[in-house]
């Protein structure tokens, strides 16, 4: 019998196909089957690439999690919502709290996939019917990734939790009155950059196939154990590969070099699309080949690609704050930053309501310093351990 939550040893939740709440029904959905499911998705002006099936295919290729997908019903059967929830075993020792602990997640190891609904009502319906369901789960937390703070006050015992801040292009509606930079020094240093890597032979294209993709990885690695930051498994970027890519919700950009007839690969980012917004998922770039700048060519490629496909905003992704770098290499391409929110229920409690950066681990010298040292296949496992945690 399908339920709300699945495989836990305590009394059966409610079937959602018995939560009702103002009028609406709130059922368990297989994505996957369920027609409606990414009609929905597609067709709401705020849907992101997170909400739609193949995504969360890709997250359950990666650990073995199966989603736990609610849509939201009138009485005639139309579908006025979705949400998407995957449970997560959490880190051990209570390490991180609430941010880090045994979640049901909208959506976990992914920046925001809330609720989508047509009005607040079926909002709202979500959530209660996702409440109660992690009411049957001893030991668990909800935990909502949102956009706004719109719910605050709305549900009783949901704490609203302003997390970090991402930065976000946003594009016009015609691509020739298209400008990049905060500032009109900004917009002439990306010029330059942009310049520079085309006269040193830098050229940016888009990968034909997997073995690329394969090539691009060992290049995400070496950035990642740069950054002091666990690296997500390759399954995931296959995943995405064989699932979003086919439709047209997933790109990576590669940049190469080419000299004397030669060409070799420098940097690549992968970017995940859907409606209206261009997600900047992942980086990998050659560390001795900086000067390049091969990330700031592959970035103009993308804005100018994202502008010209009529999509209306460039997401270049949340930024922790101690990372002052990160966010003035975002800003410089004039994306603003906007803050995320994290919603909790039950409340945690106050020691537990600090962001806890399990990204950046490597805040500590002494870790980072080691961490510099690993092998690169060596953190392929510890990333993997995290990730299937988070």
């Amino acid at each position: 019998m399908s339920t709300l939550v699945r495989n836990v040893p305590t009394q059966e939740p409610a079937r959602p196909s018995q939560l009702r709440h103002d009028g609406f029904s709130v059922t368990e959905v297989d994505p996957r089957t369920e027609p409606d499911w990414d009609a929905f998705v597609l067709a709401h002006p705020r849907a992101l690439v997170y909400h739609h099936s193949a995504w969360l295919q890709a997250l359950e290729r990666e650990h073995g999690s199966a989603p736990i997908c609610l849509a939201c019903k009138d009485d005639a059967g139309r579908t006025r919502g979705v949400m998407p929830l995957l449970p997560t075993r959490g880190l051990p020792f209570h390490l991180g709290g609430a941010v880090t602990g045994r979640r049901l997640s909208s959506l976990p190891r992914t920046p925001v996939a809330g609720p989508l609904a047509l009005d607040r009502s079926a909002e709202l319906a979500l959530v209660q019917a996702a409440i109660r369901g992690v009411r049957a789960w001893p030991g668990h937390t909800l935990q909502l990734k949102l956009a706004s703070d719109e719910l605050g006050g709305l549900v009783e015992g949901l704490a609203i939790v302003p997390w970090r801040l991402t930065y976000v292009l946003d594009l016009p509606e015609c691509p020739t009155q298209l400008r990049i930079g905060g500032s009109r020094h900004q917009a002439h240093h990306v010029r330059w950059s942009v310049n520079k890597a085309a006269r040193q032979g830098v050229q940016v294209r888009v990968a034909e196939s997997e073995d690329e993709l394969r090539a691009w990885y060992g290049l995400y690695l070496d950035s990642m154990r740069w950054h002091v930051v666990p690296p997500r498994p390759y399954r995931l970027f296959q995943a995405c590969w064989e699932q979003l890519r086919p439709l047209g919700l997933m790109r990576l950009l590669l940049a190469e070099q080419h000299d004397s007839g030669r060409r070799a690969l420098v940097a690549g980012s992968v970017f995940l699309m859907l409606g209206q917004t261009v997600c900047y998922a992942f980086n990998g770039w050659l560390r001795q080949g900086a000067a390049l700048h091969a990330n700031d060519t592959i970035l103009w490629r993308a804005i100018h690609d994202a502008s010209a496909e009529g999509f209306r905003h460039m997401d270049f992704g949340e930024v922790s704050a101690d990372n002052a770098g990160l966010a003035e290499f975002k800003h410089k391409w004039g994306a603003e930053p906007r803050r995320l929110y994290h919603c909790y229920y039950p409340a945690p409690r106050a020691a537990e309501m600090d962001p806890y950066e399990i990204g950046r681990f490597g805040a500590n010298r002494l870790l980072s310093e080691l961490w510099h040292t690993v092998p690169l296949r060596a953190t392929v496992p510890v990333g993997d351990w995290i990730y299937s945690r988070l």
